[in-house]
């Protein structure tokens, strides 16, 4: 009996160690099938994390998100394929008019992930005679190596020596006028995209001025577009000589205190003249074709702050607070359509107007078809320290846009103040200033506009963005 219980008790005992054994047996089992699929997912996280990384940061670059200024439709671009690509037609107007259509073009062949075949530009004003129209390639206006470096993986500019054979292209009609809606030019774009008409190399965009009337994008795309738009050498060098002709000027100024009511300071205060000596740049639209124009644009929109006299215009930048004299005022104009033989006379004491001719710089500038007298111009206001023009001029416009783009990299977020070490003002003597006063109206854009209407049209709704 007792030797019966012994075994009963050690049966027992057996039990018990026998399930715990199963337990802690099950227990390592799972532990170590949990431990093994821990170390299979790490192994593959480790190696495959700077892949999965890289097509993550690839994709944020290759997709941008836009949106309709109508609809607020929103789309998605890809990467850029070089092996793919968008001609468009002859491209005229004005050189910042050019710009403008050069910029919707671009961004066209973004949206269709395409690169853009170099394009050509105009170098005359004439736009309705297409015998006048004076084509010069794009290369011989921007620097198209910079274009490329400046705006890579955004869109890119290739040469018709790149594609395999331009007589296989698809041609789109692209329409214009007030029967064609941007409704409409985005749904053709999208269109574009779809088989079998991306199976294309090349698209070929045909029209009247396809790029000049309908837009899709925000104004920070086209800005980033603009900051490509680098002048080639011989253009910046140029532009560059004319603002010395105009710092020169302005250091005798001072020396020779030409100015008798106000304060002038001695050349020794400008240790280096070409980056120290300010001077003024005006926008001076009294051309006849702009009076024409603005005039017509008046009294179609109902609005009386198109137009201004050159009396108005001398009046205006006489009372811009801040100004230092004696000052040199370069006066940007169209000396080809200009009738107005008194632009020089008037202004304000302290206030030195030159034009073209007035500065010695003429020669340097009879010797280039328009187009490039205006971008030496567009520079020359770009890079002075107060800027004043016309709001409904999109010369003006794009000046200031530039100009406000360099604020926004110095950090300033609007140019309200009147303070010495805010550079890049910029005012619009078409629009009086507030509280009434006769002051130029503070100008610059607004980088958060859905489109680039106001800059392109033109606006009296403008301010310093306070």
């Amino acid at each position: 009996m007792r030797d019966s219980n012994s075994i009963f008790l050690n049966l027992k005992k057996y039990s018990r160690w026998a399930k715990f054994s199963n337990g802690v047996c099950l227990k390592f089992f799972v532990s170590t099938c949990v431990f093994l699929l821990l170390m299979i997912f790490t192994t593959r996280f480790t190696i495959f994390l700077p892949f999965s990384v890289l097509s993550w940061s690839e994709q944020k670059q290759s997709y941008w998100t836009t949106h309709h200024s109508k609809s607020n439709l929103e789309f998605l671009v890809t990467k850029v394929r070089h092996n793919k690509f968008v001609e468009v037609p002859q491209i005229v107007w004005g050189l910042n008019n050019q710009k403008i259509a050069l910029a919707r073009a671009a961004l066209t062949a973004r949206f269709l992930n395409r690169t853009l075949l170099m394009p050509s530009l105009s170098t005359s004003l004439f736009y309705k005679e297409v015998e006048l129209l004076q084509p010069i390639a794009f290369d011989k206006i921007f620097n198209i190596q910079k274009f490329n470096s400046l705006c890579s993986g955004f869109i890119q500019i290739g040469r018709v020596s790149d594609t395999s054979n331009l007589t296989k292209s698809f041609d789109v009609k692209k329409g214009s006028g007030r029967t064609w809606t941007i409704e409409k030019d985005l749904n053709q774009l999208e269109q574009c995209k779809e088989h079998p008409i991306d199976g294309h190399e090349v698209i070929r965009i045909d029209g009247k001025n396809p790029f000049l009337w309908h837009d899709h994008w925000l104004v920070t795309d086209y800005a980033k577009v603009f900051e490509c738009l680098v002048f080639v050498d011989e253009i910046i060098h140029t532009s560059n000589k004319v603002i010395s002709k105009i710092r020169e000027k302005g250091l005798e100024a001072i020396n020779n205190n030409v100015c008798t009511t106000c304060y002038a300071s001695k050349s020794s205060s400008y240790n280096n003249m070409n980056q120290q000596v300010p001077y003024i740049a005006v926008h001076m639209r009294v051309e006849k074709d702009w009076m024409i124009h603005c005039k017509k644009r008046e009294k179609r929109s109902n609005i009386s702050q198109i137009c201004s006299k050159r009396e108005e215009i001398m009046e205006r930048v006489g009372q811009i607070h801040g100004i230092k004299y004696p000052v040199v005022v370069y006066l940007a104009v169209a000396d080809s359509l200009l009738e107005d033989d008194l632009i020089l006379s008037g202004w304000k004491e302290g206030l030195l107007p030159f034009e073209k001719k007035k500065l010695g710089v003429w020669d340097v500038y009879k010797k280039y078809p328009y187009l490039v007298q205006s971008a030496i111009d567009f520079e020359v206001c770009v890079k002075a320290e107060t800027f004043v023009g016309n709001s409904f001029s999109t010369f003006s416009s794009l000046v200031v846009l530039e100009r406000s783009q360099k604020l926004l990299n110095m950090g300033y977020r609007h140019s309200c103040t009147d303070d010495d070490d805010v550079r890049f003002a910029s005012y619009a003597y078409n629009v009086v200033g507030e509280s009434g006063s006769k002051q130029p109206q503070r100008w610059m854009t607004n980088m958060s506009d859905s489109s680039l209407l106001a800059v392109s049209y033109g606006t009296n709704q403008i301010s310093c963005l306070r």
